[in-house]
């Protein structure tokens, strides 16, 4: 108990002495480090491991709180040791972190990147239809075809096993990457916010011992790409041509081509609620203006 008070007397004192100005702006600066530390780590195995050091120091701090001595003294020199463990454990992944810091512009930086959502609506709507008409093209000629939409979870390290390509999609893209005689043709594609990232990456097989025999490594992949993360996997069946979808760790087959349009608009394009407040400003601004103009005609 007097550890918890002890807690509650620091906690009391730091407010105590809140300075207004410097105190919301070092908040703000530690936020905004954390914040892009985590989305360049996540995905990643180091978030992984990120995640059992703190459950690490939950232990630690219940075991502290419970006075249990052979415990505490066990832990305690794991987290005396704690930092030059991290180096050790995390250099390459600190030297990566480091090195997208200084390539990123202030406008790569999230506080400072308003995206417009009209905008990315209509680009993710056509990459959308051009991967629709490509995946038809390929689904009629039998050519096999592995395609990652990355969503929420970032596929960074996915990305980097492959070739980076970062172009403007377009059916014609989609279809000389999946070309039999083409170098990247046996990979899967990643496709980013809308474009084409990155060709030929290798994607883990899922251990799910109970889908059926007939599912071929492109299919396992697609699924256990699924079950890593919330990104939505097609698949084009190089023996049969249908068309398959894995979400979440589930393959839906034989996928028509406007279910397919459906499907992919749903996951990628973020609802109403999930838009950031200054976009919404700008999307009810839009509409009335819309609205004054139908007016005036």
């Amino acid at each position: 108990m007097e550890v918890i008070s002890g807690y509650f007397d620091k906690l009391a004192g730091a407010i105590m002495s809140f300075n207004f100005l410097s105190d919301i702006l070092d908040i703000l600066l530690v936020a905004i480090v954390i914040y892009e530390g985590i989305k360049l780590m996540r995905g990643s195995r180091t978030f992984q491991l990120i995640k059992g050091i703190a459950f690490l120091a939950v232990i630690y701090l219940l075991v502290k709180v419970c006075q249990m001595e052979a415990s505490e003294y066990l832990l305690s020199v794991l987290f005396e040791n704690g930092l030059i463990i991290l180096v050790v454990l995390f250099s390459p992944e600190l030297r990566k972190i480091l090195e997208k810091f200084g390539k990123q512009s202030l406008k790569g930086f999230s506080i400072f990147n308003f995206r417009n959502s009209v905008d990315y609506e209509k680009t993710i709507n056509n990459t959308v239809n051009d991967f629709c008409k490509a995946s038809a093209d390929m689904s009629e000629s039998k050519t096999g075809a592995l395609v990652v939409f990355e969503r929420g979870d970032s596929l960074q390290e996915i990305a980097e096993t492959g070739t980076i390509v970062d172009a403007k999609s377009s059916a014609e893209m989609f279809n000389s990457l999946f070309f039999k005689n083409s170098a990247l043709h046996d990979g899967a594609v990643v496709v980013r916010e809308g474009r084409i990232f990155a060709a030929g990456c290798i994607l883990p097989l899922t251990q799910n011992n109970s889908l059926d025999s007939d599912l071929g490594t492109r299919h396992r992949a697609a699924i256990g790409m699924s079950e890593h993360g919330d990104a939505v996997v097609v698949v084009v069946s190089e023996e049969t041509g249908q068309i398959s979808v894995a979400k979440n760790g589930t393959l839906s087959r034989d996928v028509a081509h406007g279910e397919l349009r459906e499907i992919l608009l749903s996951e990628l394009l973020p609802s109403n609620e999930k838009l950031k407040p200054v976009e919404k400003i700008k999307n009810k601004a839009k509409k009335g203006g819309d609205k004054n103009e139908n007016k005036k005609a």
